[in-house]
């Protein structure tokens, strides 16, 4: 069963990998890399359900390619220096 996200309710790091079906670590790299806006409260993550909506928006999605294509140029310049 699908679950709505709701922009103004505070969802944990457990809730939040549900919610977008991703792994632990997934979660971890996209809170460390600010992907995903959160505050620590008690030493573990609260995150806004806009900002998981906002991070599933086509907008951010664009980002996110973009990102990875300008990482796929650097690695594949490096290689081909070797």
């Amino acid at each position: 069963m699908e679950q709505e996200i709701k922009p103004h309710i505070v969802y944990t790091t457990d809730e939040t990998q549900k919610l977008l079906k991703v792994s632990n670590s997934t979660i971890k790299r996209m809170l460390k890399k600010g992907l995903i806006k959160a505050n620590k409260v008690g030493g573990q993550y609260r995150i806004l359900g806009k900002e998981i909506l906002r991070l599933v928006s086509p907008e951010v999605e664009h980002e996110a390619i973009k990102s990875y294509l300008g990482i796929k140029r650097k690695v594949v310049d490096k290689i081909n220096k070797w």
